[in-house]
């Protein structure tokens, strides 16, 4: 009979539930966070709350049988959000720790394959996300960016950004997971914002924004009109390597 096991959404979380499923030597597992739990018809259900030295352990575990990049996938992956990930997730990690040798590329299993697949997809939004993010100061001086990735990537652009840009406070927050980070010279905190219902991220509002930002924008903007020449542009090739979804970002585009 399947054993359902809610967690709160966390990748320790996940991690707790997997030790429990072990723990209590579970044969059929299904697992699902609180958000997308379902009374099920048939098994029973368990809340796990989250543990971290039960997380670490796991953890510790699956690095004692894979290579760095090989756990650091299951991650990427995590972060991909995909409905059936955690279910994924937990049957690679039964046959990581079944197995007496490194199965963590063993694309021959459809659990380690689909893996590979979400952490490249995964990868391919970090670096974009990278690239395409554009800051704006606020009143407050501190330069504010806001995403919408398909996936989850914030706690892998921290470290890019922290290093990137180490002399000021910036904000980077994700409109579609209502959370950011925040970066205040000193160190990266996980924050949360009540955005006004009006809020346009794509305007540089003048209540907000500060006045040598609208005026950089308008710069930036007369610029990026003076040096496109019709005749030489390349839609397709341009779309192909700055897809339409991601020109919300972009002041130029908002022109």
């Amino acid at each position: 009979m399947e054993t359902t096991l809610v967690y709160d959404g966390s990748f320790d979380g996940f991690l707790t539930a997997v030790f429990t499923a072990f723990e209590m030597k579970l044969k059929t597992v299904k697992i699902v966070t609180k958000q997308r739990f379902q009374e099920p018809l048939f098994g029973g259900s368990e809340t796990v709350y989250t543990n971290q030295e039960k997380a670490n352990r796991v953890w510790a575990g699956l690095k004692k049988k894979m290579s760095t990049d090989e756990v650091r996938s299951f991650y990427y992956a995590f972060l991909s959000e995909k409905t059936s990930v955690e279910d994924t997730l937990y049957n690679a990690i039964v046959y990581v720790f079944a197995s007496k040798k490194n199965v963590g590329s063993d694309f021959t299993n459809k659990h380690i394959l689909e893996i590979a697949k979400l952490t490249k997809n995964v990868g391919r939004e970090k670096h974009r996300m990278e690239a395409f993010v554009r800051f704006k100061l606020t009143k407050d001086g501190v330069y504010f960016a806001n995403i919408e990735p398909d996936f989850n990537v914030l706690p892998l652009i921290k470290r890019h950004f922290e290093k990137r840009y180490a002399d000021q406070k910036w904000l980077i927050y994700d409109l579609k997971r209502k959370y950011g980070i925040y970066y205040d010279l000193e160190k990266v905190d996980i924050i949360t914002l009540e955005l006004d219902a009006n809020f346009d991220p794509t305007k540089t509002s003048s209540a907000i924004f500060a006045e040598v930002e609208l005026e950089f924008q308008q710069l930036w903007n007369d610029y990026f009109k003076s040096t496109n020449i019709a005749s030489r542009k390349n839609m397709k090739l341009h779309i192909q390597h700055v897809p339409k979804r991601y020109w919300k970002y972009l002041s130029e585009k908002n022109i």
